[in-house]
Formats: structure tokens, C-alpha cells, sequence
């Protein structure tokens, strides 16, 4: 079942040193990642998880829509980059179009669209709504209660207000540690230095 869950900390807490680890993208300074009883290595992560930064537009590679979705894909049939453009409300752009002339909220959606090309099993957002305006940042979180219902997410920001409502399961990020927000349980789920 899809959920989507939200960590909730200050920034500097480690929030996107959290998702780089999940991502496969950085190494834990100490312990092991697993699912169920397999220990997941950094190869493993990359493959089942994409993460979408705080601005992505600063990572984008192609001159067109088209060419960066089709980054590091050219296998891909047309149609899942159609499908993935649909899943973010932008199907309706020329995939001609430049990516920097698209606005910041356009611009997070198309990052998301690159990622659900890929196919990952778990979508890792951080800060999505940072610095976008009040229908911007309502606009994406509709995309991503969308996408909930079919994908598993993981989001993390330091401002909660609008992700809380369509959020399934909720953490604080205190002092390296992932304490559960939802539950009577105390005791951390996860623990890890930044």
C-alpha cells in the first residue's frame, strides 16, 4: 500500500543528509539500512529510490522537457514520459519546451516527472514547497496526493502545514533521531549522525 510520510525537523537537523543516504547518494557514518532481512547497499538504494532536491532546477541537464526526461533513459518509450508528465499536471506543455522557462512550481513537478520515469518504488522529496508561492505550494501538494495513491513517498521539510494533511505516517527529527509523531511510541524508530 502507498503511503506518503513526512519527517519534520529545523534545517540543520539532517533532513537531506537523511534522504542522500536513503537515495544511495552518501554513506552513513555508522550503521546498516534494511529491508526486512536484507541489508541494503548504497547500489541497492540507488535503484529503489528517487530523490528529488530543494531546487532542482539547479541539477537539470537537458535543453528540452523531452531531453530531460530522456537523461540517461533513451530506452524508455515515448508514452512513459507522457504518463509521467500526466501523473504531474503538465501534460500540456510542448516537451520542446525549456525547463528554465518553466515557473519554480513547474519546475519541482518536472523533477518529479523525471523520477517517476525511472520507475522507483520509493520517491524521496526534499523540501518540496520551499520557496514557492501559497498556489504553487497548493498545487503540488494536490500533485502529490495524487501520486500517493500509487507511489510511496518521503518528504522532508521544516514547514509541515500543508504536507500534514495528506501525510500518512509523521516523524520529528530530533537530535539525529526519527521519533514518531503519530503514535504513543516514544522511543525512536531511527537513529543516525549527521
Amino acid at each position: 500500500m502507498a503511503e506518503l510520510g513526512l519527517i519534520i525537523g529545523p534545517s540543520g537537523s539532517g533532513k537531506t543528509t537523511l534522504l542522500e543516504i536513503l537515495a544511495g547518494l552518501a554513506t552513513p557514518s555508522r550503521g546498516i539500512i534494511r529491508w526486512q532481512d536484507q541489508v541494503l547497499t548504497p547500489d541497492h538504494l540507488q535503484q529503489l529510490a528517487g530523490l528529488v532536491f530543494q531546487f532542482p532546477d539547479r541539477y537539470f541537464c537537458g535543453s528540452t522537457i523531452l531531453e530531460e526526461l530522456r537523461f540517461g533513459h533513451p530506452e524508455i518509450p515515448y508514452e512513459n514520459f507522457y504518463r509521467a508528465l500526466a501523473d504531474v499536471g503538465l501534460d500540456h506543455l510542448p516537451l520542446h519546451t525549456r525547463p528554465e522557462s518553466l515557473s519554480g512550481g513547474q519546475q519541482r513537478r518536472l523533477a518529479l516527472a523525471v523520477q517517476l520515469v525511472r520507475q522507483p518504488y520509493l520517491l524521496l522529496l526534499d523540501e518540496p514547497t520551499a520557496g514557492l508561492d501559497w498556489s504553487m505550494r497548493r498545487q503540488l501538494v494536490q500533485v502529490l496526493g495524487r501520486l500517493k495513491k500509487h507511489w510511496s513517498l518521503l518528504v522532508v521539510t521544516h514547514e509541515a502545514t500543508e504536507l500534514q494533511e495528506i501525510s500518512d505516517r509523521r516523524w520529528r527529527l530530533e537530535n539525529g533521531c526519527l521519533v514518531p509523531l503519530t503514535s504513543h511510541q516514544s522511543s525512536p524508530v531511527i537513529s543516525f549522525n549527521t
